[in-house]
Order: C-alpha cells, then structure tokens, then sequence
C-alpha cells in the first residue's frame, strides 16, 4: 500500500498521516513514513522523542552528500552533473524508527516540469522513484500542498491520493485543483478525508460539494490536536477519537479495490 497525502496548507496532512501510520504499525505492518514538506512537523505529530528528532535532516538540505552523488553543489544550474544518483542506502541510513514507524525526512525543492533543474530536485526526484520501488509494506507520503513529487512515470506505484480537505470552499477548491493536477499526470486513485468536522453539518457540507471524489472518512475537531504538540506527545496517543477515526479510514481502504482506478470528472 502506498499513500500519498496531500491538500491545502493548515488543513491537517500531517496530523492525517501520523494517525495512518502509527495505526498501521500498531497492527504489524512495516511502515515507511515520508515527510515532503518544507519545514518537516511529521516527527512532532508522531511523537517521535527528541533524542531522535535531533538525528533527522531533510535530505535536500544535505548538501555534501547531494554534491557527492550528483557530482555538483546544490543551488548551482547548468554544468554537468548526474541525472540519475545513488539512492538507494538513503531510506535506511537517514532514518529514524520509533514504535514501527521509519521516518524519513525529504524536505522539498521545486520538481513540477517548470522547476529548477539542478543537483538538489535530481536527487529528490530519484529518491521519489527509488522509494515507491522499494518492497515496504506501506508508504505513507505526507507531501507539500500539491502533486509536485509526483510525475508520469511514478503515478502507477500509487495506489491512492488521498486530499485531507476541511468543511470550507476554500479547502474544496484547493481539493478540485489537487484532483486536476493528479489526473493530468493520470493518477485517478483519489480520495478525499474531511478533517476538523465540529458536527454532522461539516459533514453533510462535504458530501454534498466533494468535487466529484469518494470520502474515506472524517475527522473531528479536537482541541487536542493543539495540546498533544505542545506536549510533544503524539496525537494517536492523546485523541483517542482521531485514533478511532484513523482506524475506520484504514478499514475503508482495505475495502477499496486500490488498484482499480476511480475515474471522475469535474
């Protein structure tokens, strides 16, 4: 199984992504947990313990071991340097495991086909590619908003986008600009999670805007999701109703037929 996760800024990808994969792993599945965002906060959602925070890096900010592999320092353009590195000790030797999950930190540069072409988005890009390669039993990619890490020649390695939106227009349009995007690049594995719904009328407000996709689940607002950061706890632990939501999303997904692909237009 592997997730990608994305959506508008602020909606709540990250903490959507912590409750899968620490559900996941507390039921015995090897997890691999991929934080693409610019300033990484999955460690923080997971409760990952400082001593291990401190070991992480996002790997695009690794400039001596991008240079090494790629034969060019970073934030340099033109030149020669290699298109295609060495990755694939990566996952293992820049990542940290706590309580099953293994996080990795990827951090973030431009990769859309009007990006920057240059030694850092070379080695994010075949990172991107080794990881969904790679034999996990489920990966989990909290990306930034959008489908950037995603490209034609990756989108049939996953099996499901899933757009966390909230009960507003704003995050729907967001939500139906995400969905155009990945179905410009063909991927029509999409999902939508309604997250921070305070009552049934959130709810009944998304089912009835969706932007032509299938709900997973939802989410509720909890305050909690505030307290357990500035505790440093992680929320699966302190919102047992998000737990519970969490779980019931996993269930729903196991019922999907991931590899039959959901076809729909705006």
């Amino acid at each position: 199984m592997k997730l990608a996760i994305s959506g508008k800024g602020g909606v709540g990808k990250t903490t959507l992504a912590a409750l899968l994969a620490q559900a996941l792993a507390d039921q015995g599945r090897q997890v691999l947990a991929v934080d693409g965002d610019p300033s990484p906060c999955l460690a923080g959602a997971l409760g990952f313990p400082d001593e291990l925070r401190a070991k992480l890096h996002p790997i695009s900010e690794m400039d001596a071991l991008i240079e090494e592999r790629t034969g060019a320092k970073p934030g340099s353009s033109g030149g020669f340097f290699t298109l295609n590195p060495r990755v694939d000790d990566i996952p293992e030797r820049f990542s940290v495991v706590h309580r099953g999950v293994r996080l990795l930190e990827m951090g973030s540069v431009e990769l859309g086909g009007s990006g920057c072409i240059c030694p850092e988005s070379a080695m994010l890009k075949t990172l991107f590619t080794h990881l969904l390669f790679r034999k996990d039993d489920v990966l989990i990619l909290d990306m930034y908003a959008g489908v950037e890490h995603l490209g034609r020649a990756t989108v049939d390695f996953v099996d499901a986008l899933i757009i966390v939106v909230e009960p507003t227009r704003r995050s729907l349009g967001t939500g139906a600009q995400i969905k155009k995007l990945a179905q410009d690049i063909g991927l029509n594995r999409l999902w939508l999670v309604g997250n921070k719904i305070r009552n049934e009328e959130g709810a009944r407000f998304l089912r009835e805007n969706t932007p032509s996709l299938p709900i997973l689940g939802f989410l509720p607002a909890d305050l909690g999701v505030q307290e357990a950061d500035r505790l440093g706890t992680a929320v699966y632990d302190h919102v047992p109703p998000l737990k519970e939501a969490a779980e019931a999303v996993i269930e729903r997904l196991k019922i999907e037929d991931l590899q039959n692909p959901v076809i729909t237009n705006l």
